[in-house]
């Protein structure tokens, strides 16, 4: 099969397609023949080493031995491991694996796997785990959302904003959207009531008091998120920013720390798929309630330059490779 591999750390230009044994599946797992991945800010940060704290999993030196770079993706189950009772050969599933989906086929676990709904597209789907799952992580499990709150999303045009946006806006929220003004239409067709163009407004210099504050972009420190929330409201951070060892998990601790000194609750999205919440998420898909906003889709070959155009940080939604 062909595959972007990579054996050392760096920009884009360490990828290299190649053809590589078909994995087979062990244990708990499934053969995936997949249709579609989708990029990730998650893909350039572990291909750059970036932080330095993500070599810790995958190696200090170098990657591990075969390493395929790509977590999100959908396609047809064409083998199964032992012990996989729940998804038979030739369903049609997405879900998320920690390495492999910008490749023809990748193993994954099967309780990372749902089953697509009829009528979701390959791309649609593709676009979901990661970003969805987050989404809907921040905006339930964190956030706690509920009908009435004012919540503001800062990045509402990016993967995980998209999402963001929408699915409070679901939960019956009056939702706020930070982006640029170029993609403020976006925003609003999402469900946003208002908008803040961050290029001509500091919103965290507005008298607007949040009940949720979404960030994914990790652009204001923290006392400066707080002081745009009600006394009890709630600081959701969900990534971005932060320094060359740690990256994110700088701003991350600094809430964990922050606290327990102040009223106002700051809560952190923690990162474990589960298939709760991806079927959640692809169930409103199914409905119509959510619709995975896609900037591009591009072939397997075009995958260094599509991870290059997202390390840019102008995507809006998804960049999804049509394999």
């Amino acid at each position: 099969m062909k595959a972007w591999t990579f054996d050392r750390y760096g920009s884009p230009d360490v990828l290299r397609l190649e053809d590589v044994p078909d994995p087979a599946p062990g244990p708990g797992e499934v053969l995936v023949d997949i249709r579609a991945a989708a990029l990730n800010p998650y893909d350039w940060r572990i291909l750059g080493s970036d932080p330095l704290v993500a070599r810790v999993s995958l190696g200090l030196r170098r990657p591990r031995a075969g390493a395929i770079l790509g977590a999100d993706l959908t396609g047809e189950v064409v083998a199964l491991g032992d012990g996989v009772t729940d998804l038979a050969v030739g369903d049609r599933v997405l879900g998320e694996v920690e390495l492999g989906a910008c490749a023809q086929r990748a193993v994954a676990s099967a309780d990372r796997l749902v089953v697509v709904p009829d009528g979701v597209t390959d791309i649609h789907a593709a676009a979901v785990p990661m970003a969805g799952q987050t989404a809907w992580k921040a905006v339930h499990a964190v956030g706690r959302v509920s009908a009435g709150d004012r919540v503001l999303v800062n990045g509402a045009s990016g993967g995980v904003g998209t999402f963001a946006v929408q699915l409070a806006v679901a939960a019956g929220a009056t939702v706020t959207g930070v982006c640029s003004g170029r993609n403020a239409e976006l925003v609003r067709s999402l469900g946003a009531a208002a908008v803040v163009d961050y290029t001509a407004t500091d919103f965290t210099e507005e008298r607007t008091a949040y009940d949720v504050l979404i960030d994914t972009k990790g652009t204001h420190p923290l006392r400066r998120f707080l002081r745009t929330l009600v006394p009890d409201g709630r600081l959701v951070l969900v990534g971005g920013g932060g320094g060359k060892l740690l990256g994110p998990a700088t701003q991350v601790l600094l809430g964990v720390l922050a606290n327990h000194l102040q009223r106002r609750t700051i809560g952190v999205v923690g990162w474990k798929p589960n298939a709760a919440d991806l079927t959640a998420v692809i169930g409103l898909v199914a409905d119509g309630t959510v619709s995975p906003v896609i900037d591009r889709v591009v072939p397997l070959a075009d995958v260094p330059d599509a991870l290059r155009y997202l390390r840019l940080g102008h995507a809006r939604g998804k960049v999804v490779i049509e394999v």
